[in-house]
């Protein structure tokens, strides 16, 4: 006995009041259970588990003082011979993002109720793990278990592309995962650079988030640091110009993927620059954030010209995905009160606008066939109540006011304005660019001429998806000081810590 079982008992113990169990093992054990449950209650089966999920994730939110520096999930008391801790908790930011998560995986398994899909094993299984993957991904407090759990991600969303894309997938999932692959290479190197203490003073004492913060870097070696983070969640993002991967992958993959994709892993990364990347190595920052907010700039303007060239509708949302997340980059790196509470509203509105915009296409393509927009047309008349889901999404897509868009963008826009005004009104572009390819998109499917085709309205799933979007978008545009004062004390805490532990570059 050399006192690993102690040590995994200990584990165990150190979840404070089984939290961690509830927001980790819920994913888990229905996945788990999954492979015995019988294929014709496989939906409502899946649909149980989205409820549990993100109740409990909503229970969380409702106790969180946001006040509270950070709640501890799991802290033992000792760290394995490779620097693993096993530490796991949250903050406002955090939290936000795991009420994001279940929120949307709930919403990607109500969208799918009535396909086909609903009642295969697999995709359930992979829906699950994929939720389980990234709560672990948001809730870690170790750099090695962050890069665990952002690894592990890369499986669930790959297989339902795999087994459930469409024909011709195969090259574009193999870009995405040598992409992705390399891209976590990347930063697992600068993970160990910064705990062996490889240009910093001493090396440090483990993997958890306030050792490797402790580590002070020079200038030089923080930059290579700073660059390993930004390659991984450059990729992910997708950021110009490593996003080549991104059209052709959400093309081809089913509904769901491509709501995973978009809603959700691109949001991890965003995430890390947050968490991981600016804190560990803030002493890079000042060189490295005129060339993010340049290649950010590149990325809006670019793939907004290209959403609005398209014919494939999908196609179109797909680089329009890359034109909004550009905005959000730059507005984390600013690394200010303002642009930081946008680029978090923003992160919100993006998965809401993404879950809607991707069931509109496949409702869409499901019942025509067709994704080409000018084979399209006459829709609304068919379909009055899919038409005014479809153009609130739309709308919100382009940031009016009163949607949850409007105030993310005016407060990114306007740090990036302050930042350089010549830049700032080319990002700002985004405005006129996103309101081309959107109404577009809208008009020619809604109101082209009419085609020759039976076009069914929403089902049940379908409109209540629709309707939980678009009240959330709303009540965020309305009152988007309900996320602002949320997160506001943990950002704080951590510009001031960031700032307390790394303001002296050796």
């Amino acid at each position: 006995m050399d006192g690993r079982w102690y040590r995994w008992f200990d584990l165990v113990l150190s979840c404070q009041n089984l939290k961690a169990l509830e927001l980790l093992i819920i994913p888990c054990l229905f996945a788990l259970i999954a492979l015995v449950i019988p294929r014709n209650a496989m939906r409502y089966y899946a649909l149980i588990g989205g409820v549990v999920s993100t109740v409990v994730a909503l229970v969380h939110a409702m106790y969180f003082i946001p006040t509270t520096a950070y709640v501890s999930l799991v802290d033992p008391q000792w760290t394995t011979t490779f620097g693993l801790t096993y530490k796991m908790g949250y903050d406002g930011i955090s939290l936000l993002m795991v009420v994001l998560t279940n929120v949307i995986t709930l919403l990607i398994l109500l969208s799918n109720f009535n396909k086909e899909l609903a009642s295969n094993r697999m995709f359930t299984i992979m829906v699950f793990f994929m939720q389980l993957a990234l709560l672990g991904v948001f809730l870690s407090m170790d750099g090695l278990l962050f890069y665990i759990f952002w690894e592990i991600t890369l499986i669930p969303v790959f297989l339902i592309a795999l087994w459930f894309g469409n024909p011709g997938r195969k090259p574009a999932l193999i870009k995405f995962f040598i992409y992705t692959f390399v891209g976590s290479l990347a930063m697992l190197l600068a993970l160990m650079a910064i705990k062996m203490g490889i240009g910093g003073q001493a090396e440090a004492v483990s993997f958890a988030w306030a050792d490797l913060m402790a580590v002070q870097l020079t200038s030089c070696s923080a930059c290579w640091i700073f660059g390993g983070f930004l390659f991984a969640f450059a990729v992910k993002i997708p950021l110009f110009p490593f996003h080549t991967w991104q059209p052709d992958t959400y093309t081809k993959s089913p509904m769901a993927g491509t709501m995973l994709l978009s809603a959700l892993m691109l949001k991890m990364a965003l995430y890390g620059m947050i968490r991981w990347m600016i804190p560990l190595a803030p002493e890079a920052l000042e060189s490295m954030e005129l060339p993010i907010i340049i290649l950010a700039t590149i990325g809006v303007v670019y793939a907004a010209i290209l959403a609005i060239k398209q014919n494939d509708i999908k196609r179109t949302f797909a680089f329009a995905s890359i034109s909004h997340v550009g905005l959000i980059a730059a507005g984390i790196v600013l690394w200010n009160m303002d642009a930081m509470s946008g680029a978090l509203i923003q992160m919100l509105n993006h998965s809401m606008v993404a879950v809607g915009l991707f069931l509109a296409v496949d409702i869409i393509e499901s019942r025509t066939g067709l994704r080409e927009m000018d084979q399209l047309g006459g829709i609304a008349k068919q379909a009055p109540k899919f038409a005014f889901m479809f153009g609130v999404i739309g709308l919100a897509s382009i940031s009016v006011p009163l949607t949850s868009g409007f105030i993310g963008e005016f407060l990114l826009i306007r740090g990036v304005y302050s930042y350089n005004w010549i830049i700032g009104l080319i990002i700002g572009s985004t405005l006129v660019f996103g309101a081309v390819y959107t109404l577009r998109a809208y008009q020619l499917s809604m109101y082209g001429p009419s085609k020759n085709f039976n076009f069914p309205d929403l089902a049940w799933n379908e409109w209540l998806v629709f309707f939980v979007l678009m009240v959330v978008i709303v009540i965020l545009g309305i009152c988007p000081q309900l996320v602002i004062d949320f997160v506001a004390p943990s950002v704080t805490r951590l510009f001031e810590y960031v700032e307390s532990s790394k303001n002296i570059a050796l």
